[in-house]
């Protein structure tokens, strides 16, 4: 095992949240380290909605996945976080006590850190698509069944099959409406989970034509080589059909798992981390839970209300780390030090 990291705080996930304490954090003078399973940071937004619109991030009529992850790591340049991607952490061993917290944590790469505060911004957990039950699916995947897009272009010009009926198979049957060659959009049944201005917007363009709705469930896939040419389905009374495609993306869920954070010793309600709404904190004290990860009266799974709980969760952060300073709350407007730190002073 290389030699021990110490640092201030230890961000487990490199999503949004996790991204947006680092600059929380370090507006505080706090020194940040940040783990995350994947091997680049972003989370959900880059990894199954890199390029899907997102429209309730104030100050941004309209923004990608992708812009929102880009955007955050040119916020937070000036903190010179330290990336640890790859690694899950799996071991965390407290040696403070609850006035003067300090862990210990190793992950699956042998990486060990203390730190003084941990904050998880692990969203639902480590997230994997829930896989339709076709035979001989597997052959196909990565090739032409794909459960998130990473490039519209890939799918630009091809006749593209989306099976679901919730927000994620309405938003990518409207955006890659426009560039397929021709779009189809199969769901067991003729209503939707998705919100009702998309499902609006999708009968409009099955009324002019512009694509197809089919009321069916798939069967078997067609095609050789990891390419398909065609999905066998059947309808509501079992008459089998085909869907003539050469990619299809399958939207049934995901299945999130809670992973090495279940054994930390942290109380648990439905696999997720109950935090009180002044700081963000969970029954231990120095570990914060912050956005989709943790739960609370009204908590609302929005990219938003993590900004707004990690800014909290940094106060807190701070009286750990210095305990014997007092902190004065100061807008990065009118601060020449907070200026200094961003670069714009």
């Amino acid at each position: 095992m290389s030699e021990t990291i110490k640092t201030d705080a230890l961000i487990v996930g490199a999503g949004p949240i996790g991204l947006f304490a680092v600059f929380e954090l370090g507006l505080l003078d706090i020194r940040a380290h940040l783990i995350d399973i994947l091997p680049r940071a972003g989370g959900q937004c880059s990894e199954l909605y890199p390029e899907k619109p997102i429209y309730d991030i104030p100050g941004f009529p309209l923004v990608t996945g992708q812009g929102i992850v880009d955007n955050l790591m040119k916020q937070i340049e000036p903190f010179h976080p330290t990336f640890h991607f790859n690694e899950q952490v799996e071991g965390l061993e407290m040696l403070g006590t609850p006035e003067a917290p300090l862990f210990r944590l190793t992950t699956d790469a042998g990486t060990e850190f203390e730190a003084k505060c941990v904050i998880i911004a692990a969203g639902g957990g480590s997230f994997q698509p829930k896989r339709p039950p076709v035979p001989g699916i597997e052959a196909f995947e990565g090739k032409s069944v794909f459960y998130a897009v990473r490039k519209m272009d890939t799918f630009r010009g091809k006749r593209v099959l989306i099976v679901g009926g919730g927000d994620s198979a309405l938003d990518w049957t409207l955006n890659l409406q426009p560039i397929a060659r021709r779009v189809t959009l199969m769901h067991r049944r003729d209503e939707f989970r998705a919100a009702p201005h998309s499902v609006n917007a999708m009968r409009e363009l099955v009324a002019t034509g512009k694509m197809d709705l089919i009321i069916g469930q798939m069967t078997g896939l067609r095609g050789h080589d990891g390419q398909l040419t065609a999905v066998a389905c059947k309808d509501n009374a079992n008459k089998p059909f085909d869907i003539e495609c050469e990619a299809m993306m399958p939207f049934f869920g995901l299945t999130m798992k809670l992973g090495p954070i279940a054994h930390w010793g942290l109380n648990l309600h439905e696999n997720l981390l109950p935090v009180d709404t002044e700081k963000f904190e969970t029954s231990t004290p120095g570990i914060f839970a912050v956005g989709d990860i943790n739960t609370y009266p009204g908590k609302l799974k929005l990219i938003l209300s993590g900004f707004h709980e990690v800014a909290l969760a940094a106060q807190k952060a701070h009286r750990y780390i210095y305990p014997d300073k007092k902190l004065l709350f100061q807008y990065t407007t009118s601060s020449t030090n907070l200026q200094k730190k961003l670069g714009v002073a």
